[in-house]
């Protein structure tokens, strides 16, 4: 069972990989689209829409870099690292969005919205917390798109929204899911409810350790 779960974990780390990469294609993207005019955010009005709703963009992903600080108090093995690279893809875009605004001529306005208490107290709800955030960053990035004016700043959104699709389905699997039922969605939307998870015994890195409820949106 673990060593079949390492070996997922190393193929879902592979596809992470290729999202970065999608990632970086995106940034060279709007480097060459959108930073060569002599307009910026502020007399253009239409790279001006696009910095407020990338900055919106922008404050859900520095409120879920923030959210794995928690987290990763309560991980052990596996999803220690896991999450800890998770973190800094999103870092990654946070870094990414700050470029895009500021090359559309605009200031990076976001901030964190601050977590909740209490704060995670096991390696399951450290998980969920992760997950939360991780879902509501596909969605704010999925939505931002049809806001969006430039070609380049929608193709970034994508490229986040494909990110995030994946960070959820480790998560999933960190949760206790299956592999099949830690597959993204045909359409990921986030709004797929984390697996729900049952502690059969004292917590540890093993995540072999819990049961899972399917939630019954998948299939």
């Amino acid at each position: 069972m673990g060593t079949e779960r390492s070996k997922c974990l190393s193929r879902w780390r592979r596809g992470l990989g290729r999202v970065a990469v999608f990632l970086a294609a995106g940034l060279v993207f709007f480097a060459s689209g959108c930073g060569r005019s002599g307009n910026g955010a502020a007399t253009d009005s239409e790279k001006a829409a696009d910095v407020e709703v990338l900055n919106s963009v922008l404050a859900q992903e520095l409120t879920t870099v923030d959210a794995y600080q928690p987290a990763l108090a309560h991980l052990r093995g596996p999803m220690l690292a896991v999450a800890r690279e998770l973190r800094g893809q999103d870092q990654a875009h946070v870094d990414a969005l700050t470029r895009a605004i500021r090359g559309l001529g605009g200031r990076t306005e976001a901030e964190a919205t601050e977590l909740e208490p209490p704060g995670p107290r096991s390696q399951a709800e450290a998980l969920v917390l992760a997950y939360e955030e991780e879902n509501a960053a596909l969605s704010q990035a999925q939505g931002s798109a049809a806001h969006l004016q430039f070609a380049a700043p929608r193709t970034l959104a994508a490229a986040l929204a494909a990110s995030h699709a994946q960070h959820l389905a480790i998560l999933r699997q960190g949760l206790g899911a299956s592999q099949a039922a830690s597959i993204p969605n045909a359409f990921e939307s986030g709004d797929e409810p984390p697996p729900k998870t049952q502690p059969t015994g004292a917590e540890s890195g093993d995540m072999g350790r819990f049961q899972v409820d399917r939630p019954s949106k998948r299939r």
